[in-house]
């Protein structure tokens, strides 16, 4: 079984190795955002399974962040405060966080907030969209109108991992690390068939050609 991604959105870099070494001793994998500039562009590279992020970070504050991050992705996040300010967490919860927590806070309560949100988060339905396709995570479902599609559970694995890096060429090697990630055991000539499959149901709902071989390289979904 994988761990689990927290990005830690943090300008502060003392209190962001702080949480990184809280979090990676806890049995969760801990990355730490690089780049504030560009934030939204990396969250969704990083694809991470929960977000802390801080109300006070460079470029926008962390409510306009998440603001425009709830247009793109249903990543849970945990909002950050400096001080027990009943403003930045309603504006926290209207903006889309899925919890909020003030400094300084204790580790262990962090850690149980942490542990609640993947907890709801998991047994929750995920929809991400496509172009102008619902796509129920959970479910293994694509839905376009009223018309539906059930993928099998490597096919929507490997259609996640390619939205996930939309515009971007996946390799072959990545797609099975990702499978092999999700306890799903299948060798090269599998993933081939799968692929054909996904391209077969996606022809379905109006959708051809949007994945496209890079002939030695991967696939790239348009």
């Amino acid at each position: 079984m994988r761990m689990q991604k927290i990005l830690i959105i943090e300008d502060d870099s003392v209190i962001s190795h702080e949480l990184s070494n809280l979090l990676n001793n806890s049995g969760y994998e801990a990355l730490e955002l690089q780049n504030f500039e560009n934030a939204i562009e990396e969250i969704l590279e990083i694809s991470p399974d929960l977000i802390l992020l801080d109300i006070n970070i460079p470029y926008m504050n962390g409510e306009i962040l998440l603001q425009n991050l709830r247009k793109k992705s249903n990543i849970p996040v945990i909002m950050v405060t400096s001080k027990n300010n009943e403003t930045d967490e309603v504006l926290s919860m209207s903006f889309g966080a899925d919890d909020y927590i003030t400094k300084p806070y204790n580790p262990n309560i962090l850690l149980l907030r942490i542990s609640a949100v993947l907890k709801r988060s998991s047994n929750s339905i995920d929809v991400v969209k496509y172009k102008d396709l619902e796509v129920y995570m959970k479910k293994g479902i694509i839905r376009k109108d009223e018309q539906e599609i059930i993928l099998t559970k490597n096919e929507m694995i490997i259609f996640n991992y390619l939205l996930t890096h939309q515009n971007k060429i996946v390799t072959r090697d990545e797609l099975m690390t990702d499978l092999w990630n999700n306890d799903e055991y299948i060798n090269d000539n599998a993933l081939s068939v799968n692929i054909s499959r996904l391209r077969s149901k996606l022809k379905e709902v109006g959708y051809e050609n949007i994945i496209e071989t890079r002939k030695k390289v991967g696939y790239i979904l348009s």
